[in-house]
Parts: structure tokens; C-alpha cells; sequence
């Protein structure tokens, strides 16, 4: 069955989006930074992390924000794979050139089991800050990538706030590998 990642790059002070996120800035105030590492500084030591990113997506987990504010900079699907759109306002299904995003009603829960179905052995990418809580919360994560990034962005979305109660245990994956930004591959599990 498909593991469930979360990737995402986090920021020194916890950020994975920087603060007043819009349809003109996506990731935030200064959020689209914390990407450097993929595009203008991206190093050797990064191929790895990015490979593992972009490859072996059998299906996508995002939100209904993280849709509306991505689909006009994607100009299709985020990966090339078929997208569970988590949200309260139901609406037809949106085919694209690599995939096709279906739009939840019934919960998160719903979405990962769906995104798992259609993944078969290959990964369910978990995007976005709020719906990745939410899967984090309810012990349907199998695997965190983080990049992190020596920036400080002061404000904006946290991956982790509000998980006191959710009694994860993450454990640290060796080796950890250092470029523009620290790559941390953690497994994750019920403590």
C-alpha cells in the first residue's frame, strides 16, 4: 500500500508558507524563498531531495487553498498524478493534462484513503500546511521530508502547530545532508 509524505521546506523559525498569503503571492511574503534550494541554488548534494520529491507521486492530498491558490501557477496538476482536493464546497471533478483533481466533502480521512486507493505502491503527497496537521493529527502520515532552510520569515503557516495531542514520535533518518539547506528525512509513528 502507498506511503504518505509530507515534503516540504521549513524555514529556521518554523515557517512553511511566509505571512499574508495570497492569489499574487501563493507562498506568502517571502515564502517562495524557501525554494531556492530546487531552482537557484540548487547544488548536487540536492539532486537526491528533489528526485525523491518529484518522483513516485501515485496521488496528491491538498486543500481546497493550496488548489485555489496553486492551480493558475500550476497550469495543470501540482504532480503528475490524480489530485484529492480536500474541502467543504463540492464541486465536479477538473481534468488536466497529467491528472485529475476530485474534490472531498466527507473529510481528510476520506481523501487520504481515496489518494491511497488510486497510488497503489507508489506515494500519496500531502500539500499544504493545514491539511498536512490534519493527516499528521490523525496518525496517517508514514514519512516527513524536510528541508530546512536558514530563513526567517516571522510569520506565516506552521507544519506543526497544533499537535500537542497528537503524540507523534518521529524518528531521524541518516544521513542527513547538508547543501543551501539541511534535507531530514524523518519516519513517523504513534508514540
Amino acid at each position: 500500500m502507498a506511503d504518505v509524505v509530507l515534503y516540504f521546506t521549513i524555514s529556521l523559525d518554523g515557517f512553511v508558507a511566509g505571512p499574508r498569503i495570497s492569489q499574487q503571492d501563493p507562498m506568502g511574503i517571502h515564502g517562495e524563498d524557501l525554494h531556492s534550494w530546487m531552482f537557484s541554488d540548487k547544488q548536487a548534494g540536492d539532486e537526491p531531495a528533489i528526485s525523491r520529491q518529484h518522483g513516485n507521486a501515485g496521488a496528491i492530498v491538498l486543500g481546497r487553498r493550496t488548489f485555489d491558490l496553486g492551480l493558475e501557477h500550476w497550469g495543470d496538476v501540482p504532480y503528475p498524478a490524480d489530485c484529492f482536493v480536500v474541502t467543504h464546497r463540492a464541486r465536479d471533478s477538473l481534468e488536466q493534462k497529467s491528472g485529475t483533481f476530485s474534490f472531498v466533502t466527507d473529510g481528510v480521512a476520506a481523501a487520504v484513503a481515496g489518494a491511497k486507493n488510486v497510488a497503489g505502491q507508489r506515494e500519496v503527497k500531502v500539500m499544504g500546511a493545514e491539511v498536512a496537521r490534519q493527516v499528521l493529527a490523525l496518525g496517517l502520515v508514514d514519512r516527513i521530508e524536510l528541508q530546512l532552510s536558514p530563513l526567517l520569515l516571522h510569520g506565516g503557516a506552521r507544519l506543526f502547530d497544533g499537535l500537542e495531542k497528537a503524540d507523534l514520535k518521529l524518528t531521524l533518518r541518516g544521513p542527513v545532508v547538508a547543501t543551501s539547506v539541511a534535507h531530514l528525512t524523518f519516519d513517523v509513528a504513534r508514540a
